[in-house]
């Protein structure tokens, strides 16, 4: 196998061209292993790479412009799959390992994957739910060792440029059916870059940890990035906090990324328990997916030490657009900071004009890593952009320093009384309560004020907190007509699989109620 790509026109930036050149420089060094034994040097991964590039347009017959699928959970395949197929000019659309059939049947359909790969424990439920356009089921194991077996390593032909797509995630957001998310491999090697200069710990020294679902744009980019820039990396197979923290301190890690439900089960082991794990090889704690409470971030910053903690903001979309940073953690209260290099945002008002600092509108992003646009849906496309601007739906302010701090989402407004209240300003409230582990916050049609504001609480191990307590530590903290009228303690909150509360989910279940 030649690890160098001879004669090729230039393509611009390519995902597997990046790998290639990580690999010329350290072909024997570690790339990517899973908590089981089972480890790919960068020799080896870009070999496979290459054989599954060659096998779409030699075994599988797949051309420049198809599309395939992905149906699994994380493992060492995922990464070569989406690389090796989208340097042959063919994007992956990624499916979650817990979608219903029907999910399943119609990403496929709305990609029109020719191919589907899967986990061999979700290959009956692949196929019973399958439309005609997939022409074959590949499952991981014996049948697509035997198919890469026979492709070649030469590096791949195919006429693929940066602008080609590199992976469709799908996402639903706050209303409709799933939307295809169309991500270039320019977007993709950019926003890495951004994250190697933004957090410091994406060296070819240095070493991290794949904690959440490669089927999201997040995953996969916060698996391949440390790899890209010729480091290694550990993948969980799914979030179990005690796994992450035996991997942080048995892999020598420099970074790890979490969301706020990671931080959340962390907190909820008894101190004793966290003190079995070392995490002095941390350089970078990155928080991203959904935001962050304040009370939260001091425990962070307590437990893994100052100037580590980087808190990320962005949507599958825009890819990562604002971070705040450590030094401005406890200094910018309920912020996610500033734009990152190459992006712009604004706060628009509802006739789309630009506000000033302090007014609350929604905001916009702008950069060269936005999506290339919804898969097969144009108009939302449209509907989604303005003038090169990404309209988030998000509701955010901003200061005078330029720093944003998002308000809530459009969607997710309560409007009770003619007064406009925004859930997440009460759940920070919430989750002060020393017997609050998490919360939140939606509207309940109400006869007289239009909406009323009801909470959902999830209690601390050992507390038992009683509504009305908690009702009357919100009305201490903020005005009589942003305080719930309603708590209810429950044992979970719905969550995706990225654990992002979903608020949707609750105001439905709450004019469900108000129906009866």
């Amino acid at each position: 196998m030649s690890l160098a790509t001879p004669g090729l026109p230039q393509r611009g930036m390519l995902i597997a061209d990046g790998l290639r050149a990580a690999a010329a420089r350290t072909p024997d060094k570690l790339a990517l292993q899973e908590e089981t034994s089972r480890a790919l040097s960068f020799r080896a991964l870009v070999g496979r790479i290459d054989r599954v590039s060659n096998l779409a347009s030699g075994g599988l017959g797949l051309r420049h412009g198809d599309r395939a699928a992905i149906l699994a959970a994380n493992r060492l395949e995922y990464l070569e799959v989406v690389a090796g197929l989208s340097a042959a000019g063919v994007a992956v659309a990624s499916i979650g390992p817990t979608a219903a059939a029907a999910e399943i049947r119609f990403i496929c359909e709305d990609s029109g994957a020719r191919v589907l790969f899967v986990d061999p424990g979700l290959e009956d439920a692949a196929r019973a739910a399958i439309p005609p356009c997939v022409e074959r089921v590949i499952p991981f194991g014996t049948a697509y060792e035997d198919l890469l077996g026979r492709a070649s390593e030469a590096p791949c032909q195919a006429r693929t440029t940066e602008h080609d797509i590199f992976s469709i995630p799908y996402t639903s957001g706050s209303t409709g059916r799933p939307k295809g998310v169309m991500l270039s491999h320019r977007g993709r090697i950019l926003s890495a870059f951004c994250m190697a200069a933004e957090h410091g710990c994406y060296s070819p020294d240095d070493r991290a940890i794949a904690t959440t679902p490669m089927f999201h744009g997040a995953g996969l980019l916060m698996a391949l990035t440390p790899v890209f820039f010729g480091g290694s990396v550990r993948i969980l197979q799914r979030f179990n906090i005690e796994k992450l923290l035996h991997a942080i301190d048995d892999f020598g890690a420099t970074s790890a990324y979490m969301v706020p439900t990671h931080f959340a089960a962390l907190f909820g082991m008894g101190s004793a328990e966290r003190a079995r794990f070392s995490l002095r090889s941390l350089k970078a704690v990155i928080s991203g997916t959904a935001p962050l409470a304040q009370a939260m971030k001091a425990e962070i910053i307590a437990h893994f030490g100052d100037g580590k903690l980087y808190e990320r903001y962005g949507a599958t979309e825009t890819s990562i657009a604002t971070c705040l940073r450590p030094a401005d953690q406890l200094r910018k209260i309920a912020c996610v900071g500033l734009p990152l290099p190459l992006t712009r945002v604004k706060v628009l008002g509802a006739e789309g004009q630009e506000l000033p600092p302090g007014e609350v509108g929604e905001l916009a992003v702008s950069s060269p890593y936005l999506f290339s646009g919804y898969l097969n849906m144009p108009e939302a496309t449209a509907a989604g952009m303005r003038d090169g601007w990404f309209i988030t739906g998000d509701m955010a302010r901003r200061d005078e320093e330029g720093y944003v701090y998002l308000v809530d989402r459009k969607n997710d407004m309560i409007i009770s009384g003619g007064e406009n209240v925004y859930p997440r300003e009460v759940e920070e409230v919430l989750r002060a309560h020393p017997a609050v582990a998490d919360c939140a916050v939606a509207g309940a049609p109400h006869d007289y004020w239009g909406e009323q504001v009801v909470a959902f609480v999830e209690a601390r191990p050992g507390t038992r907190p009683e509504p009305e307590a908690l009702i009357a530590f919100c009305r201490g903290h903020l005005s009589r007509y942003k305080a719930p009228k309603e708590v209810r303690v429950v044992d979970s909150l719905p969550r995706n699989s990225m654990g992002k509360v979903l608020r949707r989910d609750l105001r439905e279940q709450l004019r469900a109620e108000a129906k009866r």
